[in-house]
């Protein structure tokens, strides 16, 4: 069985697919959302629609790593998340706004946190308490392997999230379907959330990046990984991490449905990267990041990791122009 697809360029853009630790060219394919479509369209499973076209292996470190994910046009690829859903991930955003104020009661992160573990993994066919949600951007945001994760020039931090996402695809009749998952580096902005929690929307407008698989099946149910932070060739920062639901505080299927019950978010042949949270950040330890640092998030089963330098954008004036 194939366990995950990565999409290269050699000069030319492939797809292929990973079993037992080998990589073989998938025959004919150029992206994974053509495969995607292909399958969809054939009442196939992705991993046995991609298995019938396996062909020559493949070195992955002679070619380009590409993201697991893209859409020709980019504006139809949005990026998404949801925080506060990890067990334990209330804590860093709870002091960090506690710090904000002087009235000792529960911040709104604690109680937004607080719901999701009493009403978070609802029963079958019943609907849970809705977590927190946020845009981060279109398709054009995703950062590729090994290229540089940009913070914007008025950007106060940039700081790392290592989390899992889920890859949909919206099928022809509106059906948001679930195509894999990805390792990720979501991304934010802490000190300006810290400043004020409604500064939340703004800290979250930043870059994300992406693993290069393509992870296919189901999701185990406990992840763990490592989140380190490499500085002049040495781990400046470095933390394990944990993902899948039995770290979680809501079920992936209720962090779905508040996402998709939104009629926005079912049009036929989008994509969506939705980050599922974490509960580790560097910022958390008091680290400042500083451009050139490189960000690396490895968990299994996930044999490649996220590995992306922080860099400062350059500063862009912006004026608004009148017709």
């Amino acid at each position: 069985m194939i366990d995950s697809l990565v999409q290269f360029s050699d000069g030319v853009r492939g797809v292929a697919a990973l079993r037992d630790g080998a990589a073989y060219r998938l025959k004919g394919a150029t992206t994974t959302l053509e495969l995607a479509h292909e399958a969809l369209a054939a009442g196939s499973a992705l991993a046995r629609h991609a298995a019938d076209r396996l062909g020559e292996s493949i070195d992955l470190t002679s070619v380009q790593l590409l993201c697991p994910i893209d859409h020709p046009d980019a504006a139809h690829l949005l990026v998404s998340g949801t925080g506060l859903t990890h067990l334990g991930s209330a804590e860093g955003r709870d002091a960090m706004h506690r710090a904000a104020q002087a009235n000792p009661d529960p911040t709104d992160s604690m109680k937004m946190f607080l719901m999701g573990v009493e009403g978070g993994k609802p029963a079958n066919g019943e609907v849970g308490a809705q977590p927190e949600w946020f845009y981060k951007g279109d398709g054009a945001i995703l950062a590729a392997p090994g290229a540089p994760l940009e913070m914007p020039a008025f950007a106060l931090d940039g700081g790392e999230e290592p989390e899992i996402a889920g890859i949909y695809l919206i099928a022809p009749d509106g059906t948001p379907t679930r195509i894999g998952y990805a390792l990720g580096n979501e991304f934010s902005d802490h000190v300006t959330e810290r400043g004020n929690y409604l500064w939340l929307a703004h800290s979250k407008l930043r870059a994300a990046a992406l693993g290069p698989e393509l992870l296919l099946g189901e999701l185990p149910a406990d992840i763990r990984g490592t989140s380190t932070i490499w500085r002049d060739g040495q781990a400046a920062w470095q933390k394990p991490f944990v993902s899948g639901e039995a770290n979680m505080s809501h079920s992936i299927t209720n962090l779905e449905h508040h996402h998709f019950k939104y009629a926005g978010f079912r049009r036929p042949g989008d994509v969506h990267v939705h980050f599922f949270g974490t509960a580790t950040l560097s910022f958390a330890d008091g680290f400042v990041t500083q451009p050139g640092d490189r960000f690396e998030i490895a968990a299994a089963p996930f044999t490649l990791p996220v590995s992306n330098t922080l860099a400062r954008a350059r500063e862009v004036q912006v004026k608004v122009a009148a017709l």
